[in-house]
């Protein structure tokens, strides 16, 4: 790679460094781990930057090599029983929106993400990362097949049963409201 290809990535890395850091925190639900998360996708990207053919759309591309950095690293925790379970995530559930909420809303804010939290551990590592991309940031079966390298098909089975699992998780505190 000469200096031009390097300022190129260093570009690429900047525009979309905020996204891949808040979408590696949705899929590990830990900010250490995201961190290393991206710093190891950003590092594949930049070492398979030459591969990168311009078929699919660079955003796609990046996407593919952060989800797959994501699922060898949650796939490592479950082989390692020892390494602390994540953190709540902290940004799964918004509290209503308003400028100056109040404590009880805080509160039940940080409660609801504990439990959405722990429902996420329910699940496969490839149930995370397919809840995560449709119920998180909106993406279709097809970019969520196509980013982690699965048939729709797969994709939505594996959405299905993300779903079902956070239901029966979250239900006995929905009864309780």
């Amino acid at each position: 790679m000469n200096d031009g290809d390097v300022e190129v990535f260093l570009s690429l890395v900047e525009r979309h460094r905020r996204y891949l850091y808040n979408l590696a925190l949705r899929l590990t639900g830990n900010e250490q781990d995201a961190k290393d998360v991206v710093q190891d996708s950003l590092l594949n990207a930049y070492l398979g930057l030459e591969q990168f053919e311009g078929r699919a759309d660079l955003r796609t591309w990046l996407n593919r090599i952060l989800v797959n950095s994501a699922l060898n690293h949650l796939r490592s925790l479950r082989r390692r029983p020892d390494v602390n379970a994540p953190q709540p995530i902290a940004d799964v559930v918004d509290t209503v929106a308003s400028s100056y909420p109040d404590p009880e809303r805080l509160v039940a804010s940080a409660d609801w993400r504990r439990h959405v939290s722990a429902a996420m551990n329910t699940m496969s590592p490839l149930e995370q990362v397919t809840f995560a991309l449709r119920h998180f940031d909106g993406c279709s079966i097809n970019e969520i097949a196509q980013t982690v390298g699965i048939s729709n098909t797969a994709a939505k089975q594996h959405i299905f049963r993300a779903v079902r699992k956070m239901r029966v998780a979250l239900e006995p505190h929905w009864s309780g409201r």
